[in-house]
């Protein structure tokens, strides 16, 4: 189970990486037809159809495909604060308690996410820009990203409560 969830968090960041690199081909190729534009006159301006939708849809896939992965790297931004201050075991009940309201809480978001996007396949919203797409594709990454973030809370709660420590290594702070 370990290696089929670790793989989950590589791949769901795997498509992340790639989403941050379709905005930076995307909006790339968008400049150079703008520069195009600039040198050719009129005749050659050209523009990629609902561009910055498409951006904003891979740029969103990207925030939450990335999620449980850098949790489970601990790579997440944390204030440290409070944690940096207590002893070992007190911070371990902190985080464990810390895990469980998260837990719920991204499990609570995944099932009102998933409930809007059914919504919005039901109602066959579309997008409002040049090309009209169904808004529940781009809904769906943002529900599996939040789901998988949900399973990786469990999972780390799972293995700090049988550790008996904390188990989220900081790399923020080196």
């Amino acid at each position: 189970m370990r290696r089929l969830l670790d793989k989950a968090y590589l791949y769901s960041a795997g498509l992340a990486a790639l989403s941050i690199l379709a905005i930076c081909l995307l909006v790339s190729a968008q400049v150079c037809l703008n520069i195009l534009a600039r040198l050719g006159g009129p005749d050659l301006s050209f523009t990629i159809p609902s561009y910055a939708d498409f951006s904003g849809y891979l740029l969103a896939s990207a925030s939450f495909l990335a999620l449980a992965h850098t949790l489970r790297h601990g790579t997440h931004i944390r204030v440290n604060l409070v944690i940096s201050r207590l002893s070992e075991r007190p911070r371990w009940v902190l985080e464990c308690v810390t895990l469980a309201v998260a837990t719920l809480t991204s499990f609570y978001a995944t099932w009102f996410a998933a409930l809007m996007t059914m919504e919005s396949w039901q109602y066959g919203d579309k997008s409002t820009g040049i090309v009209a797409i169904s808004i529940w594709m781009p809904q769906s990454v943002m529900v599996a990203g939040l789901a998988l973030l949900g399973v990786a809370f469990l999972d780390t709660l799972i293995e700090s409560l049988r550790a008996g420590r904390s188990v989220i290594v900081d790399h923020t702070v080196e």
